[in-house]
């Protein structure tokens, strides 16, 4: 039995933290950074929220801002008309899995198909568009992740953290973090939604504020706020109103009681 046990132990490592390994600290199949361009990718995690991220895209739009949400597939069929604006404003959406469930857990089959192209297929009915970044929830990918998503979808983690999921850290503070960890390629992540496991539910608030003094103070230093594919040098698709198709269809399923709740 210790034997078994033990060969357990091994796989499990093999198949979670040997990924953990290779992505996180050697930075091997997915993107981490951009080059130096004088621009900097603002990136959000866990949206969209129904208080915070209109409050949000508000303040982006104030500072002439583009920014990648990484939604959540389950959040989206919730609050269409928030992809629908982000999307309109010229914001570039990912894919955050559909519920915010570590990879860890799950089968390389459930990862891709229950979570990545689920949340996909969801965003392009609402858009017309179909996303092709990822970033897994806590950035944990699984083996078979970086041998089947990679096919797919590029996979964004970040260059920037600052743990503004803690409604404990001050506006000020997180300002103070960024604008001492921001700089020329960087990809910054922090969340507009404060629902999920391990963070505080009134902390994107204070995320708002603190952000409010670092876009204030990135005006001045000449580094403009670009989507994530900007970033990376890839042409971003041409945004505007969602195609006549994808709202009819949009429209037409959540009609129907599509939508669920996380």
């Amino acid at each position: 039995m210790p034997d078994i046990i033990i060969l357990l132990l091994a796989a499990s490592g093999f198949y979670m933290l040997l990924p953990f390994i290779l992505t996180r600290i050697f930075k091997l199949g997915v993107i981490s950074e951009g080059p130096s361009n004088r621009g900097v990718a603002f990136t959000f995690d866990d949206g969209p929220h129904p208080a915070y991220t209109p409050e949000l895209l508000d303040l982006l739009r104030e500072h002439n801002a583009k920014a990648t949400f990484f939604v959540l597939g389950s959040k989206a069929e919730k609050y269409p008309e928030l992809i629908a604006r982000m999307h309109r404003e010229g914001h570039q959406i990912a894919i955050h899995n559909y519920v915010h469930k570590t990879n860890w857990l799950m089968s390389p089959w459930t990862s891709r198909h229950k979570q990545a192209d689920r949340t996909a297929d969801i965003i392009e009915q609402i858009t017309g568009e179909r996303p092709t970044f990822y970033r897994p929830p806590w950035g944990l990918l699984n083996l078979g992740d970086l041998l089947i998503l990679k096919n797919s979808y590029r996979i964004v983690l970040w260059s920037v953290m600052v743990g503004d999921w803690r409604a404990c850290i001050s506006a000020d503070q997180l300002k103070s973090r960024l604008m001492g960890r921001i700089r020329e390629g960087s990809i910054i992540v922090l969340h507009d939604s404060g629902d999920t496991l391990g963070a505080d539910i009134e902390a994107p608030g204070k995320m708002l504020e603190g952000l409010k003094q670092v876009l204030v103070e990135l005006s001045y230093t000449g580094l403009k706020c670009i989507r994530t594919d900007e970033l990376l040098g890839k042409k971003a698709l041409d945004c505007g109103e969602i195609t006549p198709a994808a709202g009819r269809l949009a429209k037409r399923e959540y009609k129907k009681g599509y939508a669920s709740t996380p």
